[in-house]
């Protein structure tokens, strides 16, 4: 039995030296191939797969440096090139058999885009302005704000603290004001995920603007109305 350690143990060092070697020639090589994909294709990451008679090879990039190059041939996959882990050599060998057909496969995509933009045309309509448009939101929802910020002015008076919410319904449609510190923090309409009039964020459209704004004096008519049964609910009372 002890005979069975005296077997010499083959070195596999220098066959992984090799691989090492293809590796990194690769690596460069195709590092080419991701840079030159990464300028056509833009962005700081992405995929590209190319067709060969014998399988596919798949190159992914990230920021143009080369993440993987991938060939499927057949029933099997080898990563030629990977963050992980190096190929098996056998399996590396195989794929290489296959590797200029791959640089010819990239070849002639970059050859098929030549001349695909020749007269195109580049001369566009002048574009139009929207300051008219901008100004005039502004002024509605300059007014609104102006209205809001009373209401919520007087909230604060009435309900103390330092913000709260008033809510109410204007045509069917649940109206929600958000104050702090006595200024509006916003105008929502038609509860979550409804349109906010009034934001810190950003504007509303302006077809938006044109179809809500009309309702406005209805929201302020409520909250009088809300304010006079306030003061109803004190008639009678003496001291």
């Amino acid at each position: 039995m002890t005979e069975l350690f005296d077997l010499s143990v083959e070195d596999a060092d220098e066959a992984a030296e090799r691989r090492d070697e293809v590796v990194a020639r690769v690596r460069s090589h195709a590092g080419e191939i991701a840079r030159e994909l990464a300028r056509l294709q833009g962005g700081d990451y992405g995929k590209r797969t190319f067709e060969t008679s014998d399988g596919e090879w798949t190159v992914k990039y990230e920021a143009g440096d080369l993440q993987f190059l991938l060939f499927e041939g057949g029933r099997s996959e080898t990563y030629v090139v990977s963050t992980h882990q190096p190929p098996d050599p056998e399996d590396l060998a195989e794929a290489m058999t296959d590797y200029e057909e791959f640089v010819k496969s990239f070849n002639r995509y970059v050859e098929s885009l030549d001349g695909v933009l020749d007269e195109v045309p580049t001369d566009f309509p002048a574009v139009e302005s929207t300051d008219s448009v901008v100004a005039e939101r502004e002024r509605i929802l300059g007014r609104v704000r102006e209205v809001c910020d009373q209401i919520a002015r007087q909230l604060a008076r009435y309900e103390g603290g330092e913000y709260g919410t008033y809510a109410t319904r204007v045509g069917g449609n649940r109206w929600e004001l958000k104050w702090e510190n006595g200024a509006t923090s916003y105008l929502r309409v038609g509860g979550e995920g409804g349109i906010y009039l009034l934001s810190q964020y950003e504007q509303p459209a302006a077809h938006d603007v044109r179809s809500l704004a009309e309702d406005v004096p209805r929201f302020v008519e409520a909250f009088n109305d809300y304010v006079d049964d306030l003061d109803a609910s004190l008639d009678g009372v003496s001291l």
